[in-house]
């Protein structure tokens, strides 16, 4: 459904756009880029337009009752009801810092929203300046979001923004995982006492999630520049990150508890020198080399999924990575390890523009965000 909406008085839920008629399903072919072997054909599928108009969506999740909800990163929640309604949700977020690559980030369902109506967020905030998890409800009726706890603070925030983070998986087990960003800090990849440049593993309460390599600390892995996307592998269980590179080398790593994975620009005291490799093997003794790297130059990859479903055919199992950079998705075939990459394709180059969020729906397809600063939308991507 295309829907072209407005903006309404600040604090207020009210409707954004009236129901418009549904956008015909667009059927694309891809062709395959060269960073991996080439590859079979690409999949055939069908791009649904869900929701327009919107600016910055981060990220977006469905409920089991079918309704979308997504964060702009300005500070707005925004919801699409099964019928196809957009509404602006009431949310009081006097404390959000939204300036550069910052704001309102990640948003997750908690495991038992049906029963809790629990909704995890990774906002900007200011006085202090930081990053925080917050949880929230959502009322049965999606008009109210209301604040209430701190899940985890102190992640490290730049002054303009840069490296913000913050992609929130919240596992089935009921634990949740934080990938962060370094906050263009020279040495908080490297540094284990620190939030930032992690991936973090934590109960809802923010204690130490069980099985962490440092039973009290939150952090699972390091070395991190900026994680923006996370992913469980369906049958395995394998936890995947995706994050960005500086001129070159944007990185999906298969995470392990411990692992360090190698950035470290801190070569200058005091300077971030964003010249070093992404994975610094010299540098960082034993850092864990990464599944997939982009090469050079970089094409800027925020978000990861799997395709999912007999509906993908061969692609079935496939990673799938957005890039903004390249304006397209990327599906990579995991070799039977999750180790490497055998076979790669693309979709939707240059299609819709910069693509952020992926979101892997239970039919199998796709939820994605455009990152374009206006207009901005959510896609549904089906394969035929």
């Amino acid at each position: 459904m295309r829907i072209a909406h407005g903006l309404c008085a600040a604090g207020l839920a009210c409707v954004l756009t009236a129901c418009a008629p549904e956008e015909p399903a667009r059927t694309v072919l891809s062709g395959t880029p060269s960073a991996v072997p080439e590859s079979p054909a690409a999949p055939r599928v069908t791009v649904t337009t869900l929701v327009d108009g919107l600016d910055h969506p981060w990220d977006v999740v469905q409920a089991p009752d079918g309704t979308l909800l997504t964060g702009e990163r300005s500070g707005r929640f925004v919801v699409r009801r099964p019928d196809g309604r957009v509404e602006e949700l009431r949310a009081d977020l006097p404390d959000l810092y939204a300036v550069g690559e910052t704001g309102l980030m990640g948003v997750a369902l908690g495991h038992d929203f049906e029963s809790s109506r629990t909704v995890y967020a990774c906002q900007g905030h200011r006085d202090p300046d930081d990053v925080r998890v917050y949880a929230w409800t959502v009322d049965p009726g999606w008009t109210t979001m209301t604040r209430q706890r701190t899940v985890v603070e102190g992640l490290p925030v730049a002054r303009g923004g840069r490296h913000g983070g913050c992609r929130i998986l919240a596992h089935p087990d009921g634990t949740l995982y934080i990938g962060t960003g370094d906050a263009t800090r020279p040495t908080a990849p490297q540094d284990p006492a620190g939030l930032g440049g992690k991936v973090l593993h934590l109960n809802p309460d923010g204690s130490p999630a069980p099985g962490n390599p440092d039973p009290g600390s939150v952090v699972f892995t390091l070395g991190h520049r900026n994680v923006q996307g996370l992913a469980l592998q369906p049958g395995t269980g394998r936890l995947y990150s995706v994050e960005q590179g500086s001129s070159r080398d944007d990185e999906v790593n298969l995470l392990v508890p411990g692992g360090n994975y190698g950035w470290r620009p801190d070569r200058e005291p005091g300077t971030y020198d964003e010249s070093v490799p992404m994975t610094d093997p010299e540098r960082v003794p034993g850092a864990i080399p990464a599944v997939w790297s982009s090469g050079s130059p970089t094409i800027a990859t925020p978000g990861l999924a799997f395709a999912a479903g007999p509906a993908w055919g061969p692609w079935s199992g496939a990673l799938v990575v957005s890039s903004q950079q390249d304006e397209k998705l990327l599906l990579l075939r995991l070799s039977g390890d999750g180790r490497s990459v055998t076979e790669s394709a693309t979709l939707l180059e240059g299609e819709y523009g910069r693509l952020r969020s992926l979101t892997s729906l239970p039919d199998g397809s796709l939820l994605v965000t455009t990152d374009n600063g206006s207009g901005d939308k959510i896609l549904q991507v089906a394969p035929v």
